[in-house]
């Protein structure tokens, strides 16, 4: 499997796979590339109705001139704690917002929760998000107005008059049964439709199908969370020398 960045000509045969409606899967098999590959680099280059190959390549560019300047002008980052690679973890920020811009979560706001998902304090304050992300505090500002709104981020009180923001343990259980809830829903008005249709027409026996496989589904969904939640209350205990592992919360 081939390494380092995309090629112009890796980014040609993207948006030529992309004209001819593959999958990001497939464009990667023809590749050779992680298809996480290929979903970042359409994500963050207009996605796949606006990717052009050479805007791509040009942004590239200039994204990776920015970076060589500011390493030259600015002061050497502290080494990592745990002995991380900097850029490969920078790398898998970008993958994890693009995961999370595809799940429909807008781009500003999918960075932000990329960067608290990956802070190791599991909170940082506004100014530590506008300096991490290098955006200004009004965006921070706003994209956590939203994440508040959909309850994907908590907000914090430090002793003092600061605040923080971050997850805590339930939001992935909340966030599962908000939308077993919505879907549960959409089965619901699916099912008061039959009625509506006429029992035993195409669009009834449709409809029915649907309400019976979608409250399937929300079922599971509500069963799994409840099932897996005391999973997201497990507590690191891996050192700094890497030794260790993670352990539940006892009491």
């Amino acid at each position: 499997m081939p390494g380092g960045r995309l090629t112009q000509q890796e980014r040609q045969r993207i948006a030529s796979g992309l004209a001819d409606g593959l999958a990001y899967a497939e464009i990667a098999r023809r590749l050779d590339r992680p298809t996480s590959t290929v979903t970042r680099e359409v994500m963050r280059n207009g996605g796949p109705t606006a990717y052009r190959a050479e805007l791509a390549q040009r942004a590239t560019e200039r994204r990776a001139h920015r970076r060589r300047r500011t390493a030259a002008r600015g002061p050497k980052a502290a080494p990592d704690r745990y002995g991380r690679d900097p850029e490969a973890v920078r790398a898998y920020e970008e993958t994890l917002t693009t995961v999370f811009i595809a799940s429909g979560t807008p781009r500003m706001m999918a960075r932000v929760m990329a960067c608290l998902t990956l802070s190791d304090s599991g909170s940082l304050t506004a100014a530590e998000l506008a300096e991490r992300l290098r955006v200004s505090p009004a965006s921070v500002s706003k994209a956590v107005a939203f994440l508040e709104s959909q309850d994907l981020v908590r907000r914090f009180r430090e002793e003092g008059r600061r605040e923080r923001y971050g997850f805590d343990e339930d939001i992935w259980y909340q966030s599962m049964i908000a939308s077993a809830r919505s879907t549960a829903q959409i089965a619901a008005t699916s099912r008061e439709g039959v009625d509506v249709m006429g029992p035993g027409t195409p669009a009834a026996t449709r409809l029915e199908n649907a309400a019976r496989f979608l409250d399937f589904v929300a079922g599971t969904m509500i069963r799994a969370a409840e099932e897996a939640r005391e999973l997201l209350l497990a507590k690191p205990t891996t050192s700094p020398d890497g030794t260790g592992g993670p352990r539940r919360e006892q009491g």
